[in-house]
C-alpha cells in the first residue's frame, strides 16, 4: 500500500550492489502518512507522502 494517493509516488526497484559487484534486488519506499484532509467540504482520511503534505497540496482537517 505504500502509494499516495495525490501525486501517485509508490515502490521503486533496482539494485544493492556489493564490494564485489553482486547485485540483489532492493526497494525505496515513499514516506507515506495516513492523515485526514478537507475535501469539498467533508473530512477523510488518504494516504498521502510527506512531500506532498509538506508542499501543502492538500489541506489537512482539524
Amino acid at each position: 500500500m505504500a502509494k499516495c494517493e495525490v501525486c501517485s509516488k509508490d515502490v521503486l526497484f533496482g539494485l544493492r550492489v556489493s564490494h564485489s559487484n553482486r547485485k540483489t534486488n532492493r526497494s525505496w519506499k515513499p514516506n507515506i502518512r495516513k492523515v485526514k484532509i478537507v475535501d469539498k467540504g467533508t473530512t477523510k482520511s488518504i494516504y498521502i507522502c510527506s512531500r506532498c503534505l509538506r508542499s501543502n497540496k492538500v489541506t489537512r482537517a482539524v
